[in-house]
């Protein structure tokens, strides 16, 4: 059964709100009349752009509940969860969490084979980088339905990369942290579809965002993008934010399980 209900007044759940995707996306939902739930992980550097963020969501009529924790921190979201339940209940609103967006970009750029011991990855950074960037989505997914905080209509999206199924230097723990999310989308799709939810993970072109300027190599990527896509140009963070606030609409009920590419045709080739 499909949910005709607009997005106007219900709630979006932002993984990694900040910055990159994550900021581009709260702005764009904002604008199709969502509030945001936003998570994050700021030092006090960085805070004017979340207060930036948070007050561009407040022009636009909406409200913006923000949190400078460790989404992957398993008391921080059931703390989380619990202060946004009690606000919801207070408000008589059911199933109030529309979309959710897992948007975490936090994990260790380290080879695997070194000289060295140090230099090379070790089983904690591995872990780490797993649970942060795709088992976190599992646990998130797990307390929303359970709490019934998401039901009919709602939109789970991941953000993956080319990186999950292609090799760059450094990049292997995150490349088995992408795979792992899509594996995770998967099977999440089959176990959240009773309930009227869908689930996607979207494989974005190479985006200058703060997560890719980490990446060694980085510029390399940026120019191979440009030189392969017919556009002449890599995708930016609103591109994303565009698509995703499409596949967020009701009539994108029957679109789940996917890998869907959001990168102007980057890999094409002549």
């Amino acid at each position: 059964m499909k949910d005709d209900r607009s997005l106007e007044g219900a709630w979006a759940l932002i993984l990694g709100a900040a910055s990159g995707f994550g900021e581009a996306v709260s702005l764009e939902l904002a604008g199709l009349g969502m509030h945001i739930l936003g998570v994050h992980l700021d030092r006090k550097s960085t805070m004017a752009n979340v207060d930036r963020i948070v007050e561009a969501i407040k022009n636009q009529g909406r409200e913006a509940l923000f949190f400078n924790v460790n989404a992957a921190d398993p008391d921080q979201r059931r703390e989380i969860l619990d202060a946004f339940q009690k606000r919801a209940e207070g408000r008589g609103a059911g199933a109030p969490i529309r979309v959710l967006l897992h948007s975490l970009a936090f994990g260790t750029l380290k080879p695997f084979i070194t000289e060295s011991e140090p230099e090379s990855l070790t089983k904690a950074q591995m872990d780490m980088t797993l649970d942060v960037m795709a088992n976190s989505l599992v646990y998130w997914t797990q307390d929303l339905v359970r709490r019934k905080l998401m039901g009919q209509g709602g939109r789970i999206f991941a953000m993956t990369s080319a990186g999950g199924a292609r090799v760059w230097k450094t990049y292997g723990a995150v490349s088995a942290a992408k795979a792992a999310l899509e594996s995770h989308v998967r099977q999440l799709t089959l176990e959240v579809a009773p309930h009227g939810i869908t689930v996607n993970a979207i494989m974005a072109g190479v985006t200058d965002t703060p997560a890719l300027r980490k990446i060694p190599g980085s510029d390399r990527m940026v120019q191979m993008a440009q030189a392969k896509n017919p556009s002449g140009r890599v995708t930016t963070p609103q591109d994303v934010a565009q698509a995703i606030g499409l596949l967020a609409q009701p009539k994108a009920h029957w679109v789940t399980g996917n890998v869907i590419c959001v990168d102007g045709g980057e890999f094409v080739v002549d």
